[in-house]
């Protein structure tokens, strides 16, 4: 029965991966909410954010913030990529960098040169390996991401956006739909467009009359990079929430493979033991014929 063994070896071996992706989904599911809930926190002090500086920035129109202003001279472009610093997330990751992939090409066949910001792990390793520019990263973000982390990397793409040296600077992520659905996203992030800084009706039914400390144009200044550091911030928490479902699917998945490979291999080993049983049986049967 050395057949049946190396089955019962095979079984045993499926089994323990089994548990493995079983734990894993439950704490992915765990996660996910609690990333859901993050995600979920983020997205209104974006919004107020920008509401605020909308509201300043109409209030003084002779003032133009340089986040605001196009570039179209520039002969570089910016990405900011966030992927996962870990895998076993099925396509999640494949699919955002697949997108900044074809975004990249595009640009490098009109002679455009690209630079890119990676937020992640994953997203910093295909990055380096196509040999794109990486001129900043931020890696190990834990479950909780913090500003303070990603403020650094993505000024470098700021400064040399406000400094004229880059034509546009996409955002590129993957948003959260549901705990089934993700898609990935590349956005532009500057030049702001006016439909970012566009108030709604019940945003102009009213107005503020505001002090300024120092001045108008340093409070906007302050407020447009608060505003697109909460957007970076925003993708980084839909990333995070995409990440955990996209697990936890995925283990689910695993786990249910891992089931219908075990019950495949419990058939064949009945089978084999069968057909070993009625070998003995015959040969016993023969031997008793003999005598």
């Amino acid at each position: 029965m050395a057949a049946g063994k190396e089955i019962r070896g095979k079984i045993k071996s499926v089994e323990n991966t089994k548990k493995i992706t079983k734990a894993m989904e439950m704490v992915a599911a765990s996660k996910m909410r609690k990333a859901q809930e993050r995600m979920r926190k983020a997205r209104p002090y974006a919004e107020k954010v920008r509401n605020i500086a909308a509201h300043l920035a109409e209030a003084n129109p002779e003032f133009t913030h340089p986040f605001m202003v196009a570039h179209d001279d520039a002969q570089q472009v910016g990405f900011i990529v966030v992927t996962t610093d870990k895998g076993l997330a099925g396509g999640l990751n494949t699919n955002i960098l697949r997108a900044v992939t074809a975004k990249i090409r595009e640009y490098d066949g009109q002679g455009v040169k690209t630079q890119a910001v990676a937020i992640g792990g994953k997203g910093f390793g295909f990055l380096s390996r196509i040999g794109a520019n990486v001129v900043a990263n931020a890696v190990q973000l834990g479950d909780s991401p913090h500003l303070d982390k990603l403020i650094g990397p993505i000024k470098v793409l700021l400064d040399a956006y406000a400094d004229g040296k880059l034509k546009a600077v996409y955002l590129c992520y993957t948003r959260f739909i549901s705990a089934i659905t993700q898609q990935p996203m590349v956005e532009q992030l500057l030049p702001l467009s006016p439909e970012h800084m566009e108030r709604t009706a019940e945003e102009k039914a009213y107005a503020w009359d505001y002090l300024y400390e120092p001045d108008a144009q340093s409070v906007i200044e302050f407020l447009m990079v608060r505003y697109v550091e909460a957007l970076v911030f925003t993708a980084v928490s839909e990333n995070m929430a995409s990440e955990q479902s996209a697990r936890m699917v995925a283990m689910k998945a695993a786990t249910d493979n891992a089931g219908n490979v075990i019950g495949e291999l419990k058939l064949v080993y009945n089978k084999t033991r069968q057909a070993a049983i009625t070998t003995e049986l015959s040969e016993i049967v023969a031997g008793a014929a003999a005598v």
